[in-house]
């Protein structure tokens, strides 16, 4: 892969967030705003993988212009 292409290693974030974080978060049993920690980190991840997407997108110069 081109050094130009190396931004889309960032699409591994969000995989390696749930693959790996998701079991250490489970161990814990709290709450943030009311709803489990569990489900906020997964919402989390969510949010996070369109971000990163965002920013791939933006970076990677074949996308076309929105």
């Amino acid at each position: 892969m081109s050094a130009h292409r190396a931004h889309r290693w960032l699409a591994l974030l969000p995989a390696l967030a749930i693959l790996v974080g998701a079991p250490w978060i489970d161990r814990l049993h709290a709450h943030v705003g009311g709803i489990p920690l569990m489900l906020a980190w997964i919402v989390g991840c969510v949010a996070l993988t369109s971000i990163v997407m965002a920013v791939i997108a933006a970076l990677d110069g074949r996308s076309p212009p929105s």
